[in-house]
């Protein structure tokens, strides 16, 4: 490998790449206007690296990073953040909201759209036939696209065919976005399992390997480049992505349903290149089990959502190089509010990652709506923020939780409306201590 590493289009190395680089110096001159309106000094050199990350939870937490973003900007705090990272659901908020160039200077209306979008927007199933077919004609097709085309589709209510590389140097203004999921075949192993995507680079966060975005999908020997496949739509980055329910038992039942209704709808598969994939007897049998033994034993990787390891995307923000000093985990996780930061915790320990101890006395089951752990002076500040809890929802958290389950992928506008104002309310009720966490933060780094 070593031989090939001068003329390789793999980069191995943790180093951020040159433009992550340059879009990070060019928000640190920014941010401190941004904290100068909450009477907060600093110099470029003092400010902080604030990272805020959107858990997995399907529509539930597409809403609820949706409601979050639009009160950080409400509040006058969107500003100073300098990476938006998402698992799962979140990342199909992310996908919104970067359509827009310029969005997080006019958030409500990119706010508005989306809820437009979601409330009154509908994807044909011959539209959804017209995608798959047209997906069936790439050489990696995958199960992946059948989900992509039929149920993400669905749930976010358009069908995006921009590729992540469009949007190179539209968000010098936002967020830098990092969206992730997992090897399937190391999936219990962090170190090698998590990978990022940005609009520039992608790869392996903790090892050190990347591509640029556009050879995502192409083939590698030794490190170059042998065979280039077109880069995937902003769909099927969206159905990689929100992949969990796919991870065994649902996939069967969920496309198969969705394959019978289309069939109906459109009638067979039988003229297009699909019924080599996908033909009507496909609905008394599941996908996974049509696969050739050989494939298992392929040289490609295989990816799937990241909140099947952990429901929270710390691993890329942890990345030593990016100098994070403040986490904002928003929790949209469904069941134990603790989970993902516990399970970071651990992770962390064992690999060695700086991380500050986690301990939360409170009820489990009516968590508070902000914890702070900060008592590792190498680690990262993590603000631990869950979305349902005992101040937004004052002994109802277990009602809130049962209305808005991740296997509910469409949501009627009240829900949507009622969801977006508990989101919303977290950062509301939280702004004094999180400008407060924000200030420490800086005086540390004064230090």
């Amino acid at each position: 490998y070593e031989d090939s590493r001068l003329n390789s289009e793999v980069r191995i190395g943790h180093s951020l790449n040159e433009d992550e680089s340059q879009h990070v110096a060019k928000r640190r001159a920014t941010v401190p206007q941004c904290l100068q309106e909450h009477n907060i000094s600093c110099s470029v050199d003092e400010v902080p690296n604030i990272a805020v990350l959107g858990s997995g939870g399907g529509e539930r937490a597409m809403i609820g990073l949706l409601g979050s973003l639009s009160q950080l900007s409400e509040e006058k705090l969107l500003d100073c953040i300098m990476y938006l990272c998402g698992v799962s659901g979140s990342t199909w908020c992310m996908a919104s909201v970067y359509k827009e160039p310029d969005w997080s200077n006019q958030m409500e209306t990119v706010k508005q759209n989306i809820i437009k979008r979601l409330d009154q927007g509908k994807v044909t199933y011959y539209e959804q036939y017209k995608k798959l077919k047209k997906m069936c004609e790439k050489d990696n097709f995958s199960v992946t696209d059948i989900w992509a085309s039929f149920i993400v589709s669905n749930a976010v209510k358009e069908i995006d065919e921009h590729v992540l590389t469009e949007q190179r140097g539209q968000h010098n203004n936002n967020p830098y976005p990092i969206y992730t999921v997992i090897d399937k075949k190391s999936k219990y192993d962090t170190l090698y399992s998590w990978f990022e995507i940005t609009p520039h680079e992608c790869g392996y966060s903790l090892t050190g390997a990347f591509v640029d975005t556009k050879c995502l999908g192409s083939r590698f020997v030794k490190g170059a480049k042998t065979e280039e496949h077109p880069e995937s739509d902003m769909l099927y980055l969206q159905g990689l992505c929100g992949s969990a329910l796919a991870d065994g038992k649902e996939v069967k039942k969920t496309i198969l349903e969705w394959l019978l209704r289309l069939i109906r709808c459109v009638g067979s598969f039988s003229t297009s290149k699909c019924s080599s994939h996908i033909s009507p007897p496909l609905a008394l049998q599941s996908p996974i089990d049509e696969v050739h033994p050989s494939i298992l034993k392929s040289k490609t990787r295989q990816y799937e959502d990241a909140g099947l390891l952990v429901n929270s995307p710390y691993f890329s923000v942890l990345r030593k190089e990016r100098n994070v000093d403040l986490i904002i985990s928003l929790d949209f996780s469904e069941g134990d509010p603790f989970e993902t930061v516990d399970k970071a915790a651990q992770m962390c320990k064992d690999l060695q990652i700086p991380f500050p101890t986690v301990e939360h006395p409170g009820n489990i089951k009516e968590p508070e709506d902000f914890y702070v752990f900060k008592d590792n002076p190498n680690a990262p500040v993590v603000i631990h923020m869950p979305l349902f809890n005992a101040v937004n929802c004052k002994g109802e958290v277990k009602k809130w939780g049962k209305k808005y389950k991740t296997v509910y992928l469409v949501y009627r506008e009240e829900m949507i409306s009622d969801l977006l104002e508990k989101a919303g309310l977290n950062i509301k009720n939280t702004k004094e201590k999180l400008l407060k966490e924000i200030e420490e933060v800086i005086q540390r780094k004064k230090n």
